[in-house]
Protein backbone atom coordinates (compact mmCIF):
# COMPACT_ATOMS: atom_id res chain seq x y z
CA UNK A 1 0.00 0.00 0.00
CA UNK A 2 1.70 3.40 -1.22
CA UNK A 3 1.00 6.11 1.04
CA UNK A 4 1.44 10.01 0.02
CA UNK A 5 4.52 11.42 0.48
CA UNK A 6 4.55 15.40 1.52
CA UNK A 7 7.38 17.74 1.48
CA UNK A 8 8.13 21.24 3.19
CA UNK A 9 9.82 23.96 1.60
CA UNK A 10 12.11 25.51 4.09
CA UNK A 11 11.24 29.39 3.85
CA UNK A 12 13.62 31.56 1.93
CA UNK A 13 15.53 34.25 3.64
CA UNK A 14 18.09 36.31 1.60
CA UNK A 15 20.86 37.82 2.99
CA UNK A 16 21.84 41.35 2.71
CA UNK A 17 24.22 44.26 4.42
CA UNK A 18 24.19 47.11 5.74
CA UNK A 19 27.23 48.46 2.72
CA UNK A 20 25.66 49.75 -0.38
CA UNK A 21 27.72 49.03 -3.43
CA UNK A 22 28.41 51.15 -6.06
CA UNK A 23 25.79 49.92 -8.56
CA UNK A 24 23.29 50.58 -5.68
CA UNK A 25 24.70 54.11 -5.76
CA UNK A 26 24.40 54.47 -9.19
CA UNK A 27 20.53 53.12 -9.14
CA UNK A 28 19.56 55.79 -6.52
CA UNK A 29 20.76 58.26 -8.95
CA UNK A 30 18.86 56.41 -11.83
CA UNK A 31 15.70 57.18 -9.60
CA UNK A 32 16.45 60.15 -8.42
CA UNK A 33 16.75 61.68 -12.13
CA UNK A 34 13.63 59.52 -12.63
CA UNK A 35 15.14 57.06 -15.37
CA UNK A 36 13.72 53.80 -15.87
CA UNK A 37 11.18 54.54 -12.85
CA UNK A 38 9.55 51.34 -12.64
CA UNK A 39 12.77 49.10 -12.11
CA UNK A 40 13.95 50.34 -8.89
CA UNK A 41 13.04 47.98 -6.69
CA UNK A 42 14.05 44.68 -4.29
CA UNK A 43 12.62 41.47 -4.55
CA UNK A 44 9.86 41.15 -1.91
CA UNK A 45 10.69 39.05 0.80
CA UNK A 46 12.32 38.22 4.15
CA UNK A 47 15.78 39.41 4.07
CA UNK A 48 18.74 38.61 7.34
CA UNK A 49 21.05 41.36 8.07
CA UNK A 50 23.66 40.13 9.97
CA UNK A 51 23.22 36.80 11.87
CA UNK A 52 19.69 37.26 13.24
CA UNK A 53 17.92 34.65 16.02
CA UNK A 54 14.31 34.03 16.85
CA UNK A 55 14.64 36.77 19.37
CA UNK A 56 15.76 39.48 16.67
CA UNK A 57 13.67 42.30 15.73
CA UNK A 58 11.84 42.26 12.52
CA UNK A 59 11.08 45.96 10.10
CA UNK A 60 9.05 46.16 7.44
CA UNK A 61 9.62 48.11 4.32
CA UNK A 62 8.83 48.77 0.74
CA UNK A 63 10.33 46.98 -2.18
CA UNK A 64 11.43 50.42 -3.60
CA UNK A 65 15.39 50.23 -3.94
CA UNK A 66 15.81 54.17 -1.57
CA UNK A 67 13.18 52.53 0.73
CA UNK A 68 14.77 49.22 1.23
CA UNK A 69 18.50 50.75 0.73
CA UNK A 70 17.79 53.48 3.77
CA UNK A 71 16.41 50.48 5.86
CA UNK A 72 19.61 48.46 5.75
CA UNK A 73 22.35 51.24 5.61
CA UNK A 74 20.88 52.75 8.93
CA UNK A 75 21.15 49.45 11.01
CA UNK A 76 24.68 48.38 10.84
CA UNK A 77 25.81 45.84 13.20
CA UNK A 78 22.28 45.06 14.25
CA UNK A 79 21.22 41.71 13.55
CA UNK A 80 17.55 41.59 12.76
CA UNK A 81 14.76 40.48 9.83
CA UNK A 82 13.44 43.03 7.01
CA UNK A 83 10.14 42.01 5.62
CA UNK A 84 9.97 43.36 2.19
CA UNK A 85 6.44 44.47 1.10
CA UNK A 86 5.46 44.28 -2.82
CA UNK A 87 4.89 47.70 -3.22
CA UNK A 88 5.10 47.70 -6.46
CA UNK A 89 8.10 49.61 -6.37
CA UNK A 90 6.78 52.81 -4.59
CA UNK A 91 8.04 54.22 -1.29
CA UNK A 92 5.96 53.98 2.09
CA UNK A 93 4.56 56.87 2.36
CA UNK A 94 3.18 56.46 -1.40
CA UNK A 95 2.45 53.41 -1.03
CA UNK A 96 0.83 53.39 2.24
CA UNK A 97 -1.76 55.95 0.67
CA UNK A 98 -2.20 53.99 -2.33
CA UNK A 99 -2.99 50.58 -0.01
CA UNK A 100 -0.60 48.65 -1.30
CA UNK A 101 1.96 48.89 1.74
CA UNK A 102 -1.29 47.79 3.16
CA UNK A 103 -2.77 45.27 5.70
CA UNK A 104 -3.87 42.68 3.30
CA UNK A 105 -0.21 42.81 2.05
CA UNK A 106 2.19 42.62 5.18
CA UNK A 107 -0.73 39.74 6.32
CA UNK A 108 -0.08 38.18 3.15
CA UNK A 109 3.98 38.83 3.33
CA UNK A 110 4.09 36.99 7.23
CA UNK A 111 2.07 33.89 5.61
CA UNK A 112 4.32 33.82 2.17
CA UNK A 113 7.85 34.25 4.15
CA UNK A 114 6.58 31.78 7.12
CA UNK A 115 7.46 34.17 9.31
CA UNK A 116 5.69 32.48 12.26
CA UNK A 117 7.74 30.07 12.48
CA UNK A 118 11.19 31.92 12.08
CA UNK A 119 10.50 34.48 14.96
CA UNK A 120 9.72 34.00 18.61
CA UNK A 121 8.36 37.45 19.63
CA UNK A 122 5.78 38.11 16.71
CA UNK A 123 6.44 41.53 16.87
CA UNK A 124 6.93 43.72 13.70
CA UNK A 125 8.51 47.63 13.34
CA UNK A 126 7.09 49.67 10.70
CA UNK A 127 7.98 53.31 9.61
CA UNK A 128 5.76 55.94 10.90
CA UNK A 129 5.15 56.78 7.03
CA UNK A 130 3.43 53.42 6.96
CA UNK A 131 0.75 53.88 9.20
CA UNK A 132 -2.19 55.48 7.12
CA UNK A 133 -2.26 52.01 4.77
CA UNK A 134 -1.62 49.28 8.09
CA UNK A 135 -4.83 48.38 10.52
CA UNK A 136 -2.45 47.23 13.71
CA UNK A 137 -5.70 45.55 15.19
CA UNK A 138 -6.09 44.11 11.69
CA UNK A 139 -3.08 42.39 11.26
CA UNK A 140 -3.19 41.39 15.03
CA UNK A 141 -6.23 39.47 14.43
CA UNK A 142 -5.43 37.62 11.30
CA UNK A 143 -1.78 36.72 11.71
CA UNK A 144 -1.18 36.57 15.21
CA UNK A 145 1.67 39.58 14.79
CA UNK A 146 1.57 42.91 16.98
CA UNK A 147 2.51 46.33 15.10
CA UNK A 148 4.89 48.71 16.87
CA UNK A 149 5.24 51.82 14.66
CA UNK A 150 9.39 52.81 15.06
CA UNK A 151 10.11 56.72 13.98
CA UNK A 152 9.61 58.70 11.22
CA UNK A 153 13.63 58.32 9.68
CA UNK A 154 15.20 54.87 9.67
CA UNK A 155 18.73 56.75 10.86
CA UNK A 156 16.67 57.04 14.46
CA UNK A 157 16.13 53.13 14.84
CA UNK A 158 19.29 52.47 16.54
CA UNK A 159 18.56 54.81 19.14
CA UNK A 160 14.89 53.86 19.31
CA UNK A 161 15.89 50.12 19.80
CA UNK A 162 17.43 51.00 22.75
CA UNK A 163 14.13 51.71 24.80
CA UNK A 164 11.66 50.49 21.88
CA UNK A 165 9.56 54.07 22.54
CA UNK A 166 10.11 56.64 19.98
CA UNK A 167 10.89 60.45 21.35
CA UNK A 168 9.04 63.44 19.77
CA UNK A 169 11.91 64.18 17.88
CA UNK A 170 11.16 61.13 16.17
CA UNK A 171 8.06 61.20 15.55
CA UNK A 172 8.50 64.56 14.00
CA UNK A 173 7.67 64.78 10.54
CA UNK A 174 10.78 67.48 8.78
CA UNK A 175 10.82 68.88 5.45
CA UNK A 176 14.30 69.92 5.21
CA UNK A 177 16.14 71.87 2.09
CA UNK A 178 17.91 69.36 1.19
CA UNK A 179 14.87 67.02 1.24
CA UNK A 180 13.08 69.64 -1.14
CA UNK A 181 16.03 69.92 -3.48
CA UNK A 182 16.41 65.98 -3.66
CA UNK A 183 13.21 66.23 -5.62
CA UNK A 184 14.46 68.76 -8.54
CA UNK A 185 16.00 66.18 -10.52
CA UNK A 186 12.84 63.90 -11.20
CA UNK A 187 10.60 66.61 -11.39
CA UNK A 188 12.66 68.40 -14.20
CA UNK A 189 13.61 64.84 -15.97
CA UNK A 190 9.13 64.58 -16.44
CA UNK A 191 8.87 67.89 -18.11
CA UNK A 192 12.22 68.62 -19.67
CA UNK A 193 11.22 67.15 -23.10
CA UNK A 194 7.33 68.56 -23.24
CA UNK A 195 8.91 72.14 -22.30
CA UNK A 196 11.52 71.90 -24.93
CA UNK A 197 8.99 71.23 -27.60
CA UNK A 198 6.60 73.57 -26.16
CA UNK A 199 9.50 76.24 -25.64
CA UNK A 200 10.20 75.73 -29.58
CA UNK A 201 6.59 76.28 -30.30
CA UNK A 202 6.19 79.18 -28.44
CA UNK A 203 9.48 80.49 -29.95
CA UNK A 204 8.57 80.15 -33.42
CA UNK A 205 4.69 81.52 -32.67
CA UNK A 206 5.04 84.24 -30.24
CA UNK A 207 8.95 85.00 -30.10
CA UNK A 208 11.72 84.51 -27.68
CA UNK A 209 9.56 86.42 -24.96
CA UNK A 210 6.73 83.68 -24.74
CA UNK A 211 9.39 80.69 -24.93
CA UNK A 212 11.59 82.43 -22.27
CA UNK A 213 7.98 82.74 -19.86
CA UNK A 214 7.30 79.40 -20.82
CA UNK A 215 10.61 77.85 -19.47
CA UNK A 216 10.69 80.36 -16.02
CA UNK A 217 7.12 79.44 -15.14
CA UNK A 218 7.83 76.18 -14.74
CA UNK A 219 11.16 76.07 -13.52
CA UNK A 220 9.80 78.36 -10.57
CA UNK A 221 7.55 75.68 -10.38
CA UNK A 222 10.20 72.59 -9.91
CA UNK A 223 13.39 74.59 -8.51
CA UNK A 224 12.13 78.02 -6.51
CA UNK A 225 9.09 76.41 -4.65
CA UNK A 226 10.54 73.50 -3.16
CA UNK A 227 13.16 75.70 -2.14
CA UNK A 228 10.67 78.55 -0.85
CA UNK A 229 8.03 76.30 0.44
CA UNK A 230 8.22 77.42 3.97
CA UNK A 231 8.50 81.21 3.36
CA UNK A 232 5.75 81.70 0.63
CA UNK A 233 2.59 83.29 2.51
CA UNK A 234 -0.83 81.26 2.85
CA UNK A 235 -1.00 77.49 3.21
CA UNK A 236 -2.08 75.99 0.34
CA UNK A 237 0.79 74.51 -2.34
CA UNK A 238 -1.53 76.13 -4.78
CA UNK A 239 -2.09 79.54 -3.35
CA UNK A 240 1.83 78.94 -3.15
CA UNK A 241 2.31 78.77 -5.99
CA UNK A 242 0.48 81.27 -7.45
CA UNK A 243 1.65 83.98 -5.77
CA UNK A 244 4.99 82.60 -6.47
CA UNK A 245 4.19 82.19 -10.47
CA UNK A 246 2.97 85.87 -9.83
CA UNK A 247 5.63 87.41 -9.27
CA UNK A 248 8.02 85.14 -11.72
CA UNK A 249 5.75 86.75 -14.24
CA UNK A 250 6.44 90.34 -13.27
CA UNK A 251 9.10 90.90 -15.73
CA UNK A 252 7.77 89.61 -18.38
CA UNK A 253 4.85 91.53 -18.44
CA UNK A 254 6.99 94.68 -17.93
CA UNK A 255 8.99 93.19 -20.87
CA UNK A 256 5.84 92.52 -22.74
CA UNK A 257 4.33 96.37 -22.21
CA UNK A 258 7.52 97.80 -22.79
CA UNK A 259 7.85 95.85 -26.32
CA UNK A 260 6.33 98.15 -29.42
CA UNK A 261 6.68 101.57 -27.39
CA UNK A 262 4.59 102.86 -30.61
CA UNK A 263 1.70 100.39 -30.19
CA UNK A 264 -1.58 101.78 -29.24
CA UNK A 265 -2.10 101.64 -25.63
CA UNK A 266 -4.82 99.01 -25.72
CA UNK A 267 -2.12 96.31 -27.48
CA UNK A 268 0.60 97.29 -24.84
CA UNK A 269 -2.04 96.08 -22.35
CA UNK A 270 -3.11 93.00 -23.25
CA UNK A 271 0.65 92.20 -24.65
CA UNK A 272 1.24 92.80 -21.00
CA UNK A 273 -1.59 90.78 -19.46
CA UNK A 274 -0.94 87.39 -21.47
CA UNK A 275 2.05 86.45 -19.10
CA UNK A 276 0.54 87.14 -15.73
CA UNK A 277 -2.88 84.99 -17.01
CA UNK A 278 -0.28 82.09 -18.49
CA UNK A 279 2.47 81.92 -15.72
CA UNK A 280 0.84 81.49 -12.47
CA UNK A 281 -1.55 78.60 -13.14
CA UNK A 282 1.43 76.65 -14.72
CA UNK A 283 3.73 76.96 -11.90
CA UNK A 284 0.86 76.63 -9.43
CA UNK A 285 -0.29 73.23 -11.18
CA UNK A 286 3.22 71.92 -10.60
CA UNK A 287 3.32 73.57 -6.91
CA UNK A 288 0.35 71.67 -6.44
CA UNK A 289 2.12 68.09 -7.70
CA UNK A 290 4.24 68.88 -4.47
CA UNK A 291 1.72 67.76 -1.91
CA UNK A 292 2.59 64.24 -2.97
CA UNK A 293 6.40 64.31 -1.78
CA UNK A 294 5.47 65.63 1.65
CA UNK A 295 3.70 64.26 4.43
CA UNK A 296 2.56 68.54 5.29
CA UNK A 297 -0.83 67.40 3.29
CA UNK A 298 -3.64 65.59 3.73
CA UNK A 299 -5.62 63.57 0.92
CA UNK A 300 -8.85 65.46 2.17
CA UNK A 301 -6.40 68.82 1.85
CA UNK A 302 -5.77 68.28 -1.91
CA UNK A 303 -8.64 66.97 -2.39
CA UNK A 304 -9.67 70.48 -1.79
CA UNK A 305 -6.90 72.25 -3.30
CA UNK A 306 -7.68 70.73 -6.64
CA UNK A 307 -11.66 71.53 -6.06
CA UNK A 308 -11.15 74.91 -5.35
CA UNK A 309 -7.71 75.77 -7.53
CA UNK A 310 -7.90 73.33 -10.72
CA UNK A 311 -10.94 75.46 -12.24
CA UNK A 312 -8.97 78.78 -11.52
CA UNK A 313 -5.88 77.22 -12.88
CA UNK A 314 -7.87 76.17 -16.09
CA UNK A 315 -9.49 79.44 -16.82
CA UNK A 316 -6.58 81.76 -16.46
CA UNK A 317 -4.48 79.54 -18.56
CA UNK A 318 -7.49 79.09 -21.43
CA UNK A 319 -7.67 83.42 -21.09
CA UNK A 320 -3.72 83.25 -21.25
CA UNK A 321 -3.77 81.01 -24.27
CA UNK A 322 -6.22 83.10 -26.56
CA UNK A 323 -4.56 86.04 -26.23
CA UNK A 324 -1.35 84.71 -27.11
CA UNK A 325 -2.81 83.74 -30.22
CA UNK A 326 -4.66 86.78 -31.12
CA UNK A 327 -1.24 88.84 -30.33
CA UNK A 328 0.33 86.04 -33.05
CA UNK A 329 -2.31 86.66 -35.57
CA UNK A 330 -2.16 90.36 -34.79
CA UNK A 331 1.76 90.26 -34.99
CA UNK A 332 1.61 87.85 -38.40
CA UNK A 333 -1.04 90.62 -39.77
CA UNK A 334 1.03 93.59 -39.70
CA UNK A 335 -0.82 95.26 -36.71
Amino acid sequence: MSGTIFTFTKPKIRPTTSQLTLSERVDHFLARWGINRSGHRVEPGLYALGSPTPESPVFVTANYTLSFDALRSSIPGIDCYILVLDTKGVNVWCAAGKGTFGTGELVNRISITGLAGIVSHHVLILPQLGATGVSAHEVKKRSGFRVEYGPVRASDLPEYLKTRSATPGMRRVHFTLGERIVLFPVELAKVLPYLVIISAVLYLASGPLAAAGAAAAVLAGIVLFPILLPYLPTKDFSSKGFILGGLTALPFVLAAYQYGTDDAMWLRLVRGLAPILVMPPVTAFISLNFTGSTTFTSVTGVRREIFIYAPVMAWMFALGIVLLIILTILRLTGW
